[in-house]
């Protein structure tokens, strides 16, 4: 597998970590990205565009065809990953949907302690009156999952999804608890972000974030775009992954596998699951899990949450950055069935979600993608892949890599 790109001095075990993860944990396509101090030290791709290896070999059902279609490497014929190649970063996209409401917050426009129903009216239903702004970004708000899951073409309304989320009857008293909302994220910031600012959350996003950050991310893939991103899918581990395969403890295999359980429900809001690779599904805004990032752009994304980039632009004030890796929700998880720890929409370091040191914030995405920021090191981190797992916040081939970043900075 030829990797391609370049690693500032230093950081050649960034290189080879990326490379075994090709060799001996089956990525087929995936890129990383790291800076420091607001400069890039990271940038590697390799692999094929498509997690099958060639293009439009998917089935039917855009799930991608798990033994590779182009050859014995998985890459013959097929179309490479490039350095402009971006791909669907899952829940990756939670923590640029926090960035916008942390930047109202900055700039005055949002009050995260006040009730939500202050700027949604709507809300304040079936015992939500008491549901604070800062609720929603700590997984604190006790709508995880809806007593009517929404289809696919249903979630890619905003207005529909506002009001199911509105009038849904919370599962927990809010404030009171934490547990992942995995599908309802995406109406309860998107709305809120229209009901401050009158605009979508996609538009919201591009204007006032990936623009001025120079990021290549999008919520809502434009269509001048839709080239770039690769077709995603579910893949395998290897036979022998070298003992990174671990078993789930039987709690969390069983609220997985009971339907009626809180986290099935949680993660089947939206029900059936979605195409991925559907071009309306990516060209919609769901804040929860359908962004679209290069790891270029999603490291590029959270350098600017902690420093200027390139000796420019700089998000969040130093006040801010710190107010979103505050601790606000830690213990078992009402829906991941785990100890979590969030802070105000990013996920921080612990066992769930190993990052690079306590001072980290982001988000992994299920399956593979990660980003984040470390503002002890001035690191940022993002890694984005074509070949989805069943992990959902900790996957091998993003670990291997933090693990090496981790080796650098220690080393320096």
């Amino acid at each position: 597998m030829d990797v391609n790109g370049a690693v500032a001095e230093g950081f050649e075990p960034v290189r080879e970590a990326f490379a075994r993860n090709f060799e001996r944990l089956g990525d087929r396509g995936a890129a990383v990205a790291v800076y420091r101090d607001g400069h890039k030290v990271v940038d590697l791709w390799a692999g094929t565009k498509n997690v099958d290896g060639a293009d439009g070999a998917d089935g039917a059902d855009g799930a991608g065809d798990a033994d590779g279609a182009g050859g014995a490497d998985g890459t013959g014929g097929a179309e490479p990953w490039d350095r402009d190649t971006a791909q669907i970063v899952r829940s990756a996209t939670k923590g640029v949907a926090a960035a916008a409401l942390l930047l109202l917050r900055q700039r005055g426009e949002l009050d995260l302690d006040a009730p939500v129903g202050e700027y949604w009216p709507e809300f304040k239903a079936a015992g939500k009156e008491r549901t604070r702004v800062w609720h929603l970004l700590a997984h604190r708000a006790g709508v995880p999952a809806l007593d009517r899951p929404l289809t696919p073409a249903q979630a890619a309304d905003p207005r529909l999804g506002a009001e199911a989320v509105a009038a849904q009857a919370p599962a927990w008293e809010p404030g009171t608890d934490h547990g992942y909302h995995a599908q309802t994220y995406s109406w309860l910031t998107g709305e809120l972000v229209r009901r401050v600012t009158g605009r979508g959350i996609g538009a919201w996003i591009a204007d006032e974030i990936a623009g001025p950050a120079g990021a290549d991310l999008w919520l809502g893939l434009p269509a001048a775009e839709a080239a770039r991103a690769g077709r995603v899918g579910g893949v395998e581990p290897p036979a022998d992954p070298h003992g990174l395969k671990t078993r789930p403890k039987r709690a969390v295999a069983e609220a997985y596998a009971d339907p009626a359980s809180l986290t099935c429900r949680a993660f089947a809001a939206i029900t059936p699951l979605p195409d991925e690779n559907d071009p309306g599904y990516r060209a919609a805004a769901l804040p929860a899990s359908n962004g679209v990032a290069t790891a270029e752009g999603l490291a590029r994304f959270y350098a600017s949450l902690i420093g200027e980039v390139d000796g420019g632009t700089r998000l969040f004030t130093p006040e801010t950055a710190e107010l979103a890796r505050g601790e606000r929700s830690a213990g078992p998880d009402r829906v991941l069935v785990v100890n979590t720890r969030f802070g105000l929409g990013y996920m921080l370091h612990g066992a769930a979600s190993p990052l690079l040191s306590p001072t980290s914030f982001g988000h992994p995405g299920r399956g593979g993608s990660l980003g984040f920021a470390d503002p002890a090191s001035g690191i940022a981190f993002g890694y984005v892949t074509n070949g989805f797992r069943k992990s959902v916040t900790a996957d091998p081939r993003a670990q291997a890599l933090v693990r090496a970043v981790r080796d650098v900075v220690r080393s320096a």
